[in-house]
């Protein structure tokens, strides 16, 4: 285990690893099998859950936050896994996330930066609706994500929502721009952190 947070930790290759952890080939042998076992997101999910626990919360999350981000890729990585965001001239990847309120990973998504954010949001939605089961109710979005026909297999049941940011009057907190599922945004959730004093 601790060759494999060493490697996921730095980044480096797997032959790489200092000599004091297991032989590299042992070490990858393992995490290889657990990969395509699906053991390691079954600890991620576990781990996910008992923090949730620990802070109080239920098990899974009812509101999911989601993002992309384009990111410049390495000079060795292939042109047929990259493109050009448009929108914010990166060459490289897109990364996407969800997250709860906690800020733990739901799920993730990584494709080329050409892609549209509702290519992301669709995937990333479908992770949500499989991991966080019925008790997913709402899906925080930016303006990203607005303006999607698409509809995920998974999620047929949600209903994406958008209304246009509102200014703020001073010592009130921002609403989010774009909400998916069901619900407003100036509704106070159970499962949402308590607004925080002026």
């Amino acid at each position: 285990m601790n060759a494999i947070f060493h490697q996921n930790r730095t980044g480096c290759q797997w032959r790489m690893s200092p000599h004091d952890l297991p032989v590299w080939s042992a070490v990858f042998y393992y995490f290889r099998l657990w990969r395509e076992d699906g053991l390691d997101q079954r600890i991620q999910e576990l781990l996910r859950c008992q923090a949730r626990e620990k802070a109080r919360r239920s098990e899974d999350p009812s509101p999911v936050i989601t993002d992309t981000r384009s990111v410049r890729a390495a000079a060795g990585v292939p042109r047929t896994t990259t493109g050009l965001d448009a929108n914010k001239k990166v060459p490289g990847r897109k990364r996407g996330l969800a997250v709860d309120v906690l800020g733990l990973i739901i799920g993730v998504v990584v494709m080329a930066a050409s892609a549209h954010d509702n290519a992301a949001g669709t995937a990333l939605l479908d992770q949500a609706a499989e991991r966080c089961g019925m008790r997913l109710e709402k899906v925080l979005v930016d303006q990203g994500f607005m303006g999607s026909g698409h509809r995920s297999r998974r999620s047929a049941g949600h209903r994406r929502q958008s209304r246009p940011p509102q200014p703020c009057r001073p010592g009130q907190r921002a609403r989010p721009a774009a909400q998916a599922v069901s619900g407003r945004a100036d509704e106070r959730h159970a499962d949402a952190p308590p607004a925080s004093g002026p």
